[in-house]
């Protein structure tokens, strides 16, 4: 019974020592080595993407300049909805915020907008040729959806702009 003691006793006291004095600085060691290692080596881009505040969101949005780019649509659209929605998704990326680029599907068209899964608000839309709130609702007209700002309204466009669908792509 002695020998069991004693050996439990210093497994456990062992242990507890190896781990308190080389388990968690080797560890982080290796994980900074390693890390570093695959960063050199193109395995991964240097930053995790993460969700903003809503304020920060609209800060965001309110800096970035892609609404200031000109609409311009032909036969297979030069730049339109899905660029602006492309390029404020690519610019939230270089500041480190995650955004979704989110297709509506009407019956015969579409339309592509943008969404932050805000850490306080939860996931909030935003027109990304304006930088308007949007609240899309499946059965209800996009028009309706905006929340203009102060000053300005929509009218109902010549098209059916029903929301069919709510696409949302990280």
């Amino acid at each position: 019974m002695g020998k069991q003691d004693g050996y439990n006793e210093g497994y456990v006291s062992g242990k507890q020592e190896g781990y308190d004095e080389g388990y968690i600085p080797g560890k982080a060691d290796g994980y900074e080595q390693g890390y570093n290692e695959g960063a050199e080596a193109g395995l991964g881009h240097g930053y995790t993407l993460r969700d903003p505040a809503y304020k920060e969101a609209v800060t965001f949005l309110r800096e970035d300049k892609t609404d200031k780019n000109e609409f311009v649509e032909d036969t297979y659209g030069v730049y339109v909805c899905s660029h602006f929605a492309r390029d404020v998704c690519n610019s939230a990326e270089q500041e480190g915020l995650r955004c979704a680029f989110v297709e509506l599907r009407y019956l015969e068209k579409g339309h592509t907008i943008i969404a932050f899964d805000t850490i306080d608000k939860g996931l909030v839309y935003f027109e990304p040729q304006t930088d308007e709130v949007v609240k899309p609702v499946i059965g209800k007209r996009f028009y309706q959806c905006i929340e203009p700002r102060p000053g300005y309204y929509y009218e109902e466009p010549p098209h059916d702009d029903t929301i069919m669908d709510i696409l949302v792509i990280w």
